[in-house]
């Protein structure tokens, strides 16, 4: 297997996979990288072994960031404070119906990524010129959805760790109720829904991990034969391969799954 690393582009980016060459990286690390026809930053995700798309092979790590690096990346962080100001500033100017929610410059300035929520298309065109203008370098407005926001902003979910969008999750995959019901959990939305109102991800990369410790048990309603005589599965404990019959004679049970 070819050996990448997972880079998240510059503080709130996409996540992507590039070959470390002979760089000793480990997570956390800042790393200057080529992408999108010039130079960027981004922080090490994952510094494990993993495959790259075949479609789109993996860039090259340019360097670990130094300290004349870290030192630019700082001060991008204060020109964006900057540019989002005159963004809003602008989006009041031509009425826009947007919400801007983050900006980034690129490592080497030639770009301003301004990250925006909206509940339909924005012709957004003239804001474009204008901030080009400005600003002298590439413009890109880039409209994302509630569960992008959430990365943004970032929090901790109800199970007390740091929202796995925030931290990890390269992509969003759709989450569907159908697989709450499968995992037997209640269908209450505020309950399984994270921050930004949908879904939680985790039920659905846990998923798989469920179907496995789910092979072999009974479902809840089934008719089983059991030592004790037939009966009706009331509930099941997944995790602990439980199943709780009720026999015909109204007695409960117990059946372990080793």
């Amino acid at each position: 297997m070819e050996k990448t690393v997972l880079v998240r582009l510059r503080d709130k980016g996409s996540s992507y996979f590039y070959d470390p060459g002979a760089l000793n990286v480990k997570e956390g690390d800042y790393v200057i990288v080529e992408h999108d026809r010039g130079l960027d930053y981004g922080q090490v995700v994952s510094p494990k072994e993993g495959s790259a798309d075949a479609k789109e092979p993996p860039k090259k790590l340019v360097r670990l960031a130094n300290d004349h690096d870290l030192k630019q990346i700082s001060e991008n962080r204060g020109k964006a404070k900057e540019a989002f100001s005159a963004c809003l500033k602008k989006i009041e100017e031509h009425k826009l119906d947007m919400k801007m929610v983050h900006a980034e410059y690129s490592f080497d300035r030639s770009k301003i990524i301004f990250y925006f929520t909206a509940s339909g298309r924005v012709d957004f065109r003239n804001l474009v010129k204008d901030l080009a203008k400005i600003f002298k370098a590439r413009i890109e407005l880039r409209q994302i959805g509630v569960r992008d926001e959430a990365k943004f902003f970032g929090g901790f979910g109800p199970c007390g760790r740091e929202l796995c969008c925030a931290k990890f999750l390269k992509d969003f995959e759709p989450v569907t109720i159908k697989i709450a019901k499968e995992e037997g959990l209640p269908l209450n939305m505020p309950k399984i829904s994270g921050l930004c109102g949908r879904l939680m991800c985790c039920l659905n990369y846990e998923y798989a991990t469920y179907k496995i410790l789910a092979k072999g048990l009974p479902r809840e309603g089934e008719r089983v034969h059991t030592p004790q005589g037939k009966g009706k599965v009331l509930s099941v404990n997944v995790f602990k391969r439980v199943a709780r019959v009720e026999l015909e004679d109204g007695a409960q049970i117990e059946i372990n799954y080793k």
